[in-house]
């Protein structure tokens, strides 16, 4: 079984796959935050490319905050998960509950980590989209319809690891999946990873300002 020691070493090695997309003007690489910004970071550095994020929050099911019952984006983007939602019998209520608490954690979270900063002009630009792994794929795909708003010209998504019915949903969604690892039995993203501690918002703030946001050519 594949396992990555960190997220640092499954940057560096998603990096190897994407090579095509170095020292290019027209691309730019998004992490998600939290866990997928460590991530990001690796594969910007290794290609020369700007980074940025695209925020987006997993919408826990009532009682089991791990399951996503859907998610949300920047720009009032919601996606659910209809299995998850109508096996649990969640009601309109109770998700409304779950979005009012999770949009304010989406503008703390843009307020923290990008500042005054505004949200980079996508159009024209091929995407990196980037996480640490998948899962349901909410989170993912909410990022998806947020970055389709902007019309990029591409999006490609890239990650250590996605279960193969994910994997394959996703190749029919964007331009181009990348993942290094696709199990069939998935169990969770952090079976796959030897450490996988929490990042934290300092870490994103930092990496961030590490990489500058235009890249000298």
């Amino acid at each position: 079984m594949r396992r990555f020691r960190n997220r640092t070493e499954a940057g560096q090695l998603l990096a190897k796959k994407l090579t095509a997309y170095g020292n290019r003007t027209d691309v730019l690489v998004l992490g998600l935050p939290r866990g997928g910004v460590p991530v990001a970071y690796e594969i910007a550095v290794a290609l020369n490319l700007p980074l940025d994020i695209c925020l987006v929050r997993k919408l826990g099911a009532p009682g089991n905050k791990e399951l996503a019952m859907g998610a949300i984006g920047m720009g009032g983007v919601m996606v659910l998960n209809q299995d998850v939602v109508e096996s649990l019998h969640v009601s309109t209520q109770a998700i409304a509950r779950v979005v009012a608490l999770e949009e304010k954690e989406l503008e703390r979270r843009d307020r923290a980590y990008r500042g005054e900063r505004p949200f980079p002009d996508l159009q024209g630009l091929a995407i990196v989209l980037v996480d640490d792994g998948i899962a349901t794929g909410a989170t993912l795909r909410a990022a998806i319809a947020t970055l389709r708003q902007q019309q990029p010209a591409r999006i490609i998504v890239a990650v250590p690891v996605a279960p193969l019915s994910t994997y394959n949903e996703l190749k029919a969604e964007v331009d181009e999946v990348v993942s290094l690892v696709t199990p069939e039995r998935f169990y969770s993203i952090s079976v796959w990873y030897d450490q996988f501690d929490q990042t934290t918002d300092e870490e994103v703030r930092h990496l961030l300002l590490e990489r500058p946001s235009v890249i000298s050519y």
